[in-house]
């Protein structure tokens, strides 16, 4: 059976039994003012009460020693109650074995809570020295034994009232009684107990690691205000209030460890399971220490007031504490599962944040301060896939302390995450510092995985209208370098038919009138005829090229590949055409044909320019209803040159002629060195759009 339901099963009944019979005594039976039920309802209840709801939510050794320690409180407690009720029992000869029961339940109570308070939070002190210590701090249970054998009358413990001085006991070792005031001064006063443990946390909480100070800091100080109040107790000059201050502290105890279980994980509660098993039970931890704080002025104040004024007063430190029960309520749910409201506020509100935002970054940033707001973040930043899936370095929604750049730029500052996941594709994730006040919860990173799943579709729609909107711009700035090439090329025609052919044409008119007279005065020669019908040969070769630059007669007759070959032999370099026989044989859509032979020709013009290379080449294929081209060179890369012409010019033009066909271009370095331009035009498109591209060439 698990250690912790054996001491429930042993300790629970001893120590209800135990405030039961002093409740129903003390209270009930003698119910005279002064009923000494100050110290078992204000001292000893409250480490019950926390004793038993440890052993219900953690296995720690600590716990089961306040258990244990505050059992045995109870149950000192409890033979002083009997004692008094009954002192004729003093006479009888088992009495001095009977009274082992005091001294051992007030020596147990002793050194099991300076053990916790040594060793707090987890059980386990830092270094050999204290944990040696420790040991030592259970001296005083050697005090039942230790006594009965070397005082030659009953030793009784100090809180009972009653002296042992006339009392013998017959089990005294005569030969042993020397010890007698070694065992009184040591192990019965119990004080150099308490010091040793006083100096083991005081060490701890002074000159530990920053850590171990951290964690001890606030145990450390309620223990010493305990201390203090217990030595201010005998010498105030207004009891009341003394007594006050010691159950005060007394009730800090438990407190002090409850902070140290939420913020340090004291008791080896872990902070997954402070959620799931301390949720259970605080509120009725909470419950009896409201009525604790309830009851107490009345209790230390019993002797002086009478049922009217301790009723009142009663009832006027219930109202008065109300508040704080409420407040000590939320500040336990908000350290098991953050501020339930604050997140239900976010949530709510996220939606509309959401539609209020119209560009992404203000989407973003609307988006993390929302979040910050929500889950307590020192800061949060969102960061956006990039089109390889990697996550971009720069943030786009930034919130809180995010903003300084060594934050930005240290991924370790990242404690708590969430992807923004839209079907299978993954659009960025939100990444959260520290939270400003302790850890984040269970909850809150459940809560953050919601807003994510919830954010990530407006997310999608706003950067889907974000590359909608700059596909526009796209394609009309596409447009309008097309109307532009569309021009300059109109003007190139312009120029060389009117400074070319045009005026070859004038020349050769002039000499054809120039022979007719000649022919009439009988003048002219076969010779003059022949050179005319020269220059008529050249015009007609001006033209037959001019008419190739703009639409070669071999593209049409005989397909892409034959009309990228032809001019292989007028290429500066070498440069090899690669295709299979079902590419050569196949006639592609006009427009197509058109376009790959133009951005072949325009390429390979950037190679011959720009690139230095020594060999190019194209390699054409047919594949998944596309036309894949790569026009590779062994040149300086493009990455070494890239002119304004390049780039500005040609790439752009190729990068417009294959976006209008709905294709994409792809520049890339070669291997071992050198450009590869890839080019992809799908060629086996939608009747529609094939009937809009046939509307628009008839056009």
């Amino acid at each position: 059976m698990d250690r912790r339901w054996v001491c429930i099963a042993t300790l629970g009944p001893i120590g209800v039994a135990a405030l039961v019979y002093i409740v129903v005594v003390r209270g009930f039976i003698e119910g005279d003012a002064d009923h000494a039920l100050a110290w078992p309802l204000l001292g000893a209840l409250p480490f019950f009460v926390l004793g038993m709801w440890l052993l219900t939510v953690t296995r720690s050794r600590i716990a089961v020693l306040v258990a244990l320690a505050a059992t045995a409180m109870l149950v000192g407690s409890a033979y002083e109650t009997f004692l008094q009720r009954n002192i004729e029992v003093v006479t009888e000869p088992w009495f001095p074995l009977f009274n082992l029961i005091s001294l051992t339940a007030d020596a147990t109570a002793t050194s099991a809570l300076l053990v916790v308070f040594a060793s707090f939070p987890d059980g386990v002190p830092e270094k050999r020295w204290q944990r040696i210590a420790v040991v030592f701090l259970w001296t005083p249970m050697l005090v039942g034994p230790l006594t009965l054998l070397t005082t030659s009358h009953v030793v009784m413990s100090p809180y009972i009232g009653i002296s042992g001085d006339a009392i013998p006991n017959p089990y005294v070792v005569p030969w042993l009684e020397w010890a007698a005031p070694a065992v009184n001064f040591l192990v019965y006063q119990a004080w150099p107990a308490v010091a040793l443990g006083l100096v083991v946390l005081g060490t701890r909480a002074l000159f530990g690691a920053p850590e171990v100070r951290a964690r001890t800091r606030v145990m450390a100080i309620t223990v010493a205000a305990a201390c203090v109040a217990f030595m201010l107790w005998p010498i105030l000059p207004w009891p009341a209030v003394g007594q006050f201050l010691v159950f005060a502290c007394l009730i800090a105890l438990p407190i002090a460890a409850v902070h140290g279980i939420f913020r340090y994980g004291a008791f080896d509660i872990a902070p997954g399971d402070r959620g799931r098993s301390v949720a259970r039970s605080s509120n009725l931890l909470i419950t009896v220490f409201y009525g604790i704080g309830v009851a107490t002025p009345a209790i230390v104040l019993s002797g002086q007031l009478r049922v009217v004024p301790a009723v009142l007063l009663t009832a006027l430190v219930a109202v008065g504490l109300l508040p704080v029960r409420t407040w000590v309520q939320r500040w336990i749910h908000r350290r098991l599962f953050g501020d339930r409201e604050r997140q239900f506020e976010m949530l709510s509100e996220l939606g509309a944040r959401l539609e209020e935002a119209g560009e992404p970054r203000d989407l973003l940033t609307r988006l993390a301060e929302a979040v910050r707001g929500g889950v307590d973040a020192s800061w949060v930043r969102i960061r956006l896939a990039t089109s390889d899936g990697a996550l971009a370095a720069t943030p786009v929604g930034v919130a809180g302390d995010a903003v300084e750049p060594r934050v930005l730029a240290d991924a370790e500052d990242v404690v708590l995450a969430a992807d923004l996941v839209r079907g299978d594709e993954t659009l960025g994730r939100i990444e959260a510092g520290p939270r400003r006040r302790g850890d984040y919860s269970e909850s809150e990173r459940t809560l953050l995985h919601t807003v994510a799943g919830q954010a990530a579709a407006s997310v999608a729609n706003v950067r889907l209208t974000a590359q909608l909107a700059a596909q526009l711009d796209e394609l009309t700035a596409s447009r309008e370098r097309l109307v532009a090439a569309q021009d300059d090329e109109r003007r190139r025609l312009e120029r060389d038919l009117h400074d070319g052919i045009q005026q070859n044409v004038v020349a050769q008119i002039a000499a054809l009138r120039l022979a007719r007279n000649r022919l009439e005065r009988g003048e002219l020669t076969p010779a003059e005829l022949a050179e005319l019908q020269d220059q008529a040969r050249e015009t007609l070769t001006d033209l037959r090229e001019l008419a190739q630059g703009i639409h070669p007669p071999v593209l049409s007759d005989n397909g892409l590949v034959a009309a990228v070959e032809s001019g292989v032999a007028r290429y500066p370099i070498p440069l090899s055409v690669v295709a299979d026989a079902a590419v050569r044989a196949e006639r592609f859509p006009d427009d197509v044909e058109t376009t790959a032979y133009y951005v072949v020709r325009e390429a390979l013009a950037n190679t011959a320019k720009h690139a230095g290379a020594t060999h190019a080449s194209v390699a054409l294929r047919r594949n998944n209803g596309h036309l894949r081209i790569a026009i590779s060179d062994d040149g300086r890369g493009i990455g070494s040159v890239e002119p304004a012409s390049v780039t500005a010019g040609g790439l752009a033009n190729i990068r417009d002629r294959v976006a209008a066909l709905r294709g994409t271009l792809r520049v890339s370095a070669a291997e071992p060195s050198g450009t590869t331009v890839l080019v992809d035009i799908p060629v086996d498109r939608p009747p529609a759009v094939a009937a809009e591209r046939e509307a628009d060439r008839v056009g």
